[in-house]
């Protein structure tokens, strides 16, 4: 049906004419970070002050990149990827900003053309690449260059995808190699990609559709002989994504960057991954309040953890209901919980309790879930389609103005955190960042009241009491030489 379809010229004139379309948007949405500065919130450690990434290409950078476990991470492409931009752009921060903005167009065309390649709809699928091309929770990984490795994920995810779906219909050899090799490439970008063999698996079941072909018969006892053919035919992914796994767990762990179970007890972490999943629904619905960094609190209220649980008990219960006749339900559902399985809080790293970031791919599940819902109840009435390009029209417009406003907030240290204390509480980090960057602008009585404020919400905040100290010194030396 696809390949009919792609044979058609006016499909293929729309698709070839939406793919620019949809790039250009990007584009010119996002081209306002060509203004921007390189933050002090890592991207200091992964590129300014980094001598391996600020020297450019070099053998011995490229060895590094391979063997380093610098910031407590292993990714090697993505390594290579910012001394790419060094040796393209230097250090100015406007190359390296261009370079995640269109990496993410680059993505939003790929996303499209895997999911119009395994669906056939082609309008569904404009949709959905398009909420994800201008989705306000995805500022974060195209505004923020120490996120490259989320852009590159992606882009090397839905490459691997996209070729995924082409093998299942041709069943060249070769095809499944490039999807291995892209998978892997992605793997060496950010290891979240670990859960793409799941992905690949439900989208077997829909749109693919190989559950129903690949053994004849029905029943559970047919449906389990399926399903053992397929994880079969994905144990290659499924052995990368392990050994990815272990070695970031090895390495986050030999780096002190896990917090062991003294400090946050697992019940805890279960408590905020309930509450986490709810949160990352109600920002994609409503993408208000972004932050750079959310606070781990202390102490969840119990009603807020209980709600959590219900609500996602209710709809998992609602699509189980209704998903043996809308499969896209199941599938959506499960690549969004899934998906978020890695950084939901299970293993802590950091003092996040989430990550507008960590939604990067999960809510494309999310995405998929609601396009095709809403398609499906509202396409045979009379004036149905009518209504819905009004509705998407709508859609997508708010999110633009939504984007291009939490853009603003990204041009500068002063700005992102200033922005982040209000949309917060309790952001002891944040509020010594904001310190930090009044302190390097001169002014000090600005710094010296974030510090303060700072060791009032946590006393042991080192970092703070030190740059107090600092600040303290500096502002009583320019007293003394207007004396």
């Amino acid at each position: 049906m696809i390949r009919n379809s792609l044979r058609n010229d006016n499909t293929l004139r729309n698709l070839c004419l939406i793919c620019i379309v949809l790039a250009g948007i990007v584009l010119a949405v996002y081209w306002h970070v060509i203004n921007h500065q390189f933050l002090s919130y890592d991207d200091n450690v992964y590129v300014v002050n980094n001598p391996h990434v600020s020297s450019g290409i070099t053998c011995k950078n490229i060895v590094w990149a391979f063997t380093s476990y610098y910031a407590a991470n292993w990714h090697p492409i993505t390594w290579l990827s910012h001394m790419a931009d060094v040796q393209l752009y230097g250090m100015d921060p406007r190359g390296h900003h261009v370079t995640n903005v269109v990496i993410h167009a680059l993505s939003s065309v790929i996303l499209l053309l895997f999911l119009f390649r395994s669906t056939g709809s082609l309008w569904r699928s404009s949709f959905v690449a398009a909420l994800f091309a201008l989705h306000p929770l995805h500022v974060e990984s195209v505004a923020w260059v120490a996120e490259r490795k989320d852009v590159l994920c992606a882009f090397f995810g839905f490459f691997s995808l996209l070729l995924y779906s082409e093998y299942v219909t041709r069943r060249k050899p070769a095809l499944y190699f490039l999807s291995l090799l892209s998978f892997i490439f992605g793997l060496l970008s950010k290891p979240m990609l670990v859960t793409l063999p799941v992905i690949m698996l439900l989208m077997d079941y829909w749109p693919l559709d190989r559950y129903s072909h690949e053994v004849q018969g029905q029943g559970m006892k047919h449906f389990s002989a399926k399903a053992l053919l397929l994880i079969k035919d994905k144990l290659i992914f499924i052995f990368c994504s392990i050994m990815s796994a272990a070695i970031t767990i090895y390495v986050q762990g030999t780096s002190g960057a896990i917090r062991s179970f003294d400090v946050i007890p697992f019940g805890n972490r279960v408590e905020n991954a309930l509450i986490a999943y709810v949160k990352y629904i109600g920002k994609t619905l409503w993408p208000l309040d972004l932050a750079v960094l959310y606070p781990m609190p202390l102490n969840l209220p119990l009603w807020e953890v209980l709600t959590s649980l219900a609500i996602l008990l209710i709809v998992s219960s609602a699509i189980i209901l209704s998903g043996r006749r809308h499969h896209y339900l199941v599938v959506g559902w499960l690549w969004f919980l899934v998906t978020l399985l890695p950084v939901i809080g299970f293993i802590q790293v950091g003092t996040q309790s989430m990550a507008d970031r960590y939604s990067y791919i999960p809510i494309i599940g999310f995405f998929i879930m609601v396009t095709w819902g809403i398609s499906d109840l509202l396409g045979d009435f009379k004036y149905g389609k009518g209504f819905l390009a009004l509705l998407a029209g709508v859609i997508l417009i708010s999110l633009t103005a939504l984007t291009r406003r939490q853009l603003s907030y990204w041009q500068d240290n002063i700005s992102l955190y200033s922005h982040t204390l209000q949309v917060t509480t309790d952001n002891d980090k944040i509020t010594t960042n904001l310190g930090v960057a009044f302190a390097e602008k001169g002014e000090l009585r600005a710094a010296i009241r974030e510090f303060q404020e700072a060791l009032r919400i946590n006393p042991n905040n080192k970092q703070a009491r030190n740059n107090l100290g600092i600040a303290l010194q500096n502002i009583r030396a320019q007293d003394e030489a207007f004396k």
